[in-house]
């Protein structure tokens, strides 16, 4: 679109980024701890929050609007080097395999590494193109209580286990992942996993996005105003 913006600017040192999907509904303590392990372990530069307008695998029942997750995701991610955004929704992409592709072009100068709980690996063969997702860029797998199990014996780890990659193995020179590395590439991310979740959250306190700021919050990648509105009655952003 003409005139506007993108973060970041491409004279800029970072390099490698953290790509975290989902709905986010709510973001929570455990997205930040998970965000920020994957940081120190992977050696990124920075995680970005991919805030999604809609998911078909989740019910749009109980979603609450854009701009009330993306706000609440700003205030959780506070003080860390995570980017909360909404450009799925900004480029109209409605598959996770187009919208990494359009990050990539519109990106050229990073290099992305796809964030994933051990629950959406489970689930992955289900996504559009995900094996065209795997050859896109590295793969990293976070434990997940309750889904570690179903995540070894689905059809995307059968798929995936052969290229499993230990930490460390493609960071020679530059100490940093994806400085010389193949896609596919497998990383599992190993550590005291948080048992809290959105699902209980909103159990809890289904009125949550209710007391949010009426203010649009600011997309952290296209600085623009996330505005309030009602969930997509049609998902737009699918992960399958």
């Amino acid at each position: 679109m003409a005139g506007a913006r993108h973060w970041p600017d491409p004279a800029l040192k970072l390099r490698t980024i953290g790509l975290l999907g989902g709905s986010f509904n709510p973001a929570h303590a455990a997205h930040r701890r998970i965000s920020l392990h994957a940081l120190a372990a992977l050696g990124l530069d920075e995680v970005w929050w991919l805030v999604s307008p809609g998911n078909v695998l989740k019910p749009v029942e109980g979603m609450a609007g854009l701009a009330a997750r993306v706000a609440t995701a700003r205030t959780v991610a506070r003080r860390a080097p995570i980017r909360v955004s909404a450009i799925e929704a900004d480029m109209g992409t409605r598959f996770t395999v187009d919208t990494l592709a359009r990050l990539q072009r519109r990106y050229p100068k990073f290099r992305f590494i796809w964030l994933m709980g051990a629950d959406n690996l489970a689930q992955f063969h289900r996504w559009r193109d995900w094996r065209a997702i795997a050859r896109m860029m590295p793969i990293a797998v976070i434990a997940r209580p309750g889904y570690d199990t179903r995540a070894v014996a689905s059809p995307a780890m059968a798929w995936l286990r052969r290229w499993r990659r230990r930490l460390g193995q493609d960071r020679p020179e530059s100490g940093r992942l994806g400085a010389r590395r193949d896609t596919p590439a497998l990383y599992q991310l190993r550590f005291d996993p948080d048992p809290l979740s959105a699902t209980a959250i909103r159990a809890a306190d289904p009125d949550w996005h209710r007391r949010n700021p009426a203010s649009a919050p600011r997309d952290m990648l296209t600085f623009r105003l996330v505005q309030p509105g009602t969930v997509l009655s049609s998902p737009r952003k699918a992960r399958s």
